[in-house]
């Protein structure tokens, strides 16, 4: 047979490992500036609480500004002003307009009065026209029948243009008697304004 492995050598507990040197002043370094940080962050939380103390308490509680479709009252007292007064000149038109309209309706009937007086006036005027033509042909008839001597009295006291007038309506005989015995200067005169009195009738 074989002969069986030697067994292997256990070892022993080999020598404690040493300490690192240095370790100790890293340490305390950190240490410190972690101890310089924690202070730094009181300071500053300690700040911070010291100026929220201080903030005005009405700053935290302030009232919201007024919305801004409220206009302000000075505004409104305009426009209410303004629509008094364009209410008021509507209403001063209204009546303008008014007093125009009852003026114009009183021009109307005075024109339509005036159209009626201007009517009748005519109507008045034709009526003593034709009563005036009669009496004008009623003393003509009258001197015709008169005696021609009593006719050239007449006619002699009478204007010449209103002699004349007459001896132009009388019949030819009739005038040529009453001419006849007037005066000749008298006589003369009103056969001059018969003449021209016909001057410019058409002689076709």
């Amino acid at each position: 047979m074989a002969a069986a492995p030697a067994a292997a050598p256990v070892p022993g507990p080999g020598p404690r490992a040493r300490p690192r040197r240095g370790r100790g002043p890293l340490v305390l370094i950190a240490l410190f500036f972690v101890a310089a940080a924690l202070l730094r962050l009181a300071s500053g939380i300690g700040a911070a609480l010291a100026r929220i103390d201080e903030a005005p308490p009405a700053a935290t509680a302030a009232p919201p500004p007024p919305a801004a479709a409220d206009p302000p009252a000075a505004l409104l007292a305009a426009l209410r002003a303004r629509e008094e007064r364009v209410g008021a000149r509507e209403l001063a038109l209204a009546d303008r307009l008014a007093a125009l309209e009852r003026i114009e309706a009183g021009v109307a009937d005075r024109l339509a009065a005036l159209a009626t007086a201007e009517a009748g006036l005519a109507a008045t005027l034709a009526l003593a026209e034709r009563a005036a033509e009669d009496d004008i042909a009623r003393l003509t008839a009258v001197y015709e029948a008169m005696k021609p001597l009593e006719a050239a009295r007449l006619f002699a006291e009478m204007a010449p243009e209103f002699a004349a007038g007459f001896l132009a309506r009388m019949r030819p005989e009739a005038a040529a008697a009453v001419l006849a015995g007037l005066e000749p200067g008298l006589a003369y005169t009103i056969s001059v304004l018969l003449a021209g009195r016909n001057a410019g009738a058409p002689r076709d």
